[in-house]
């Protein structure tokens, strides 16, 4: 299996902040290889985005940001208009973030999952790096996969997040076979002052020799390039030599 690689937007966000900066944005997204994106970081109408991936190739395949609790019905019709299966979130909020706390979003959220499940979507958590610490023994992330349905609910896996955390990335993926869906391919590199930053893929330590084959072994279906900060550098050429690393070009 070859995983389809696409693009995680949010990397472009600062240049797709109006219609006209969107419609540039996804024109050159397309022109540099991509056909798969994730929305997030941006605000869109769901019927004008269709129109403009339809008439770029582009397919919406992920979004991270719609208010899943306060409005599904309308998440669940601008997802049927865009044609996108997935519905993310993006990050935790804090007062989730215990083992009690991890319950507490179970119980919140799965209605909403099974909603979305009904409708045909499907729910996806996102990982950070704090998912992987212990509350009292317990492992934040190691509750929502025991506790949730794999027909409801699916892992979106960060791969740098997780190696943040100090997590095997490949084994990560492979412990949760049939329930990551869609990834997000994020490399990792140590600049000299020790910093930790964010990194094309391929130009930074993570071993993707081993971390694509596991995704891919895990039965995940879409990989999102994401880089939260370019640095300074194009962030277009940057998913552009993502991509090519990718594709073994």
């Amino acid at each position: 299996m070859s995983i389809p690689v696409g693009a995680q937007l949010y990397t472009l966000r600062r240049q797709m902040q109006s219609p006209k900066e969107i419609e540039k944005t996804l024109t050159k997204v397309a022109e540099i290889g991509y056909t798969y994106i994730q929305c997030s970081g941006f605000k869109y109408d769901a019927a004008w985005m269709r129109a403009l991936c339809d008439r770029l190739g582009l397919k919406v395949r992920l979004t991270h940001g719609s208010d899943i609790l306060g409005d599904i019905e309308n998440v669940i019709r601008d997802h049927k208009i865009l044609g996108c299966p997935y519905v993310g979130v993006g990050g935790m909020d804090k007062k989730y973030r215990s083992a009690e706390g991890a319950r507490k979003f179970m119980k919140d959220y799965t209605p909403a999952m099974q909603k979305l499940h009904e409708a045909g979507l499907k729910f996806q958590y996102h990982n950070h790096s704090w998912e992987f610490a212990r509350f009292g023994g317990e492992r934040f992330y190691d509750i929502l996969v025991s506790e949730s349905d794999p027909a409801l609910m699916g892992f979106t896996v960060d791969t740098y997040w997780a190696h943040y955390a100090g997590m095997d990335v490949a084994a990560l993926a492979r412990g949760l076979k049939g329930r990551i869906d869609v990834c997000h391919y994020k490399d990792m590199i140590l600049v000299d002052n020790n910093e930790q930053r964010f990194a094309v893929i391929g130009d930074g330590n993570m071993n993707w020799e081993g971390i694509i084959p596991a995704f891919e072994e895990a039965g995940c279906q879409y990989a999102f390039v994401e880089l939260d900060d370019c640095y300074g550098k194009d962030p277009v050429e940057e998913l552009a030599r993502s991509l090519r690393f990718c594709e073994g070009k």
